[in-house]
Order: C-alpha cells, then structure tokens, then sequence
C-alpha cells in the first residue's frame, strides 16, 4: 500500500512539478503557478479536465500527509487513486509525444 502510494504520488509530482512547466518553456507557453499551468495545458489539449486534476491533487495530499481517519477512509481513497492512474498515465502520454515531436 505505502509503495503504491508513494508512487502515485511520485508520479503525479513529476507530471504536474517538472514535465509540465518544462514542456510549457519548450513551447514557448507562459508557465506560472501550477494551477495556471494546469489551465494552460487543458487549453492546449495536454490535461483533459483542471478540475479533475484538482481533485487528484487533494486525493494525493491526503494519502500521502494520513489525513485519512478511518479504514474505511482510507480504502475509498485508495480505490479512488487506483481508478485514476488512466488519468495520469494518459496526461504524460500526451505530454510525452508533444515532447518527442518537439525533439525531432
């Protein structure tokens, strides 16, 4: 389980903390915070929905920060992070063939 969610976590931070601002200077887009980068790369077709990921952000933090209070709470959250990994994987996808298209 810890393993698990420390990947999720990983993997969402690499996505939305380096591989996102990096693309958006590589394409000459504005980077800023990270929710203005979220919205930037909804507009561009790199996120599917701002607040989808907003919400897998808060789902993160309170996996990885135990603000979970019960085990019930916490197996709902865990199931919630195992359906969402399509959503990440499919972002870095997309984030991942801009990028080669930009390196050939």
């Amino acid at each position: 389980m810890e393993a698990f969610v420390s990947r999720y976590s990983r993997l969402q931070d690499t996505i939305g903390n380096k591989l996102l601002p990096a693309l958006l200077r590589a394409t000459l887009e504005p980077s800023g915070t990270h929710l203005d980068n979220l919205s930037r790369a909804e507009k561009l077709g790199w996120v599917d929905s701002v607040e989808r990921w907003i919400a897998l952000w808060e789902l993160r933090n309170r996996l990885v920060h135990e603000y979970v209070e019960s085990p019930e709470d916490l197996l709902d959250g865990l199931n919630e992070a195992l359906e969402s990994v399509d959503v990440l994987l499919d972002t870095r996808t997309r984030m991942a063939s801009v990028a080669r298209t930009l390196l050939t």
